[in-house]
This record gives C-alpha cells, structure tokens and sequence, in this order.
C-alpha cells in the first residue's frame, strides 16, 4: 500500500506561514511549523528544508520582520512578525486559496 503523502500543496506554504504567524503572534521556525502539524491534526507537515528558505524569502520580500531572541529552551533563534505588508499578503493568500478550493471542488463535483 502506498505511503499517504502530506506534502504541502506548492504555493500554499507562505498562506500557512503568514496565517499562523498573525493568528499566533512572534514565533520562531520550529514552532511555525510545530503549530501547522498540531493544528492540521498531523496531515500537513512543513520539512526544515522548505520553510527556513520560504523565511528568508518571506523577510526579504518585507512580509515578515526577524530578530534573534532566545526559546524556551534557552536557545538562540530568529523569531518572526508579520509585518503591514505581510498582512495584505495574507488577504491576497487566502483570496487566492479560496479561488483555488472553488475550482478543485468544481471539477471534483463533475460528473
């Protein structure tokens, strides 16, 4: 039997990365993806190797704002902010899933 696959959808990381960071406040890389898997109830899971690039691009593109702090854990990490045009993104984000749901359920719905 095949292994099920939970790989993101391509595209949809930075939705699931803006959104969590607006509704959750400032949080570093690990429990970005933490709350995704936790919250998703273990169907999505974001590999390391996806979401520090996807970050980076993030803070580059001025969506997010980062900074070093220190985790719970008494660990030095960079923790992440949605910034004001990181909300607008967000909104564009979801406009654009919500295009992208209609139509999957469309052809889904065709018989």
């Amino acid at each position: 039997m095949p292994k099920p696959k939970n790989d993101i959808l391509q595209g949809t990381l930075a939705l699931l990365v803006l959104k969590t960071i607006a509704a959750q406040g400032r949080m570093h890389g690990y429990a970005i993806t933490s709350h995704i898997q936790r919250v998703s109830a273990e169907l999505l899971r974001v590999e390391e190797g996806s979401l520090y690039p996807a970050l980076h691009r993030m803070a580059q593109d001025g969506w997010l704002r980062a900074e070093w702090g220190t985790t719970e854990k008494n660990r030095q990490a960079r923790f992440y902010t949605i910034t004001p045009a990181g909300k607008k993104q967000l909104e564009m984000e979801e406009e654009s899933w919500a295009r992208l749901r209609e139509g999957v359920q469309r052809v889904l719905r065709y018989t």
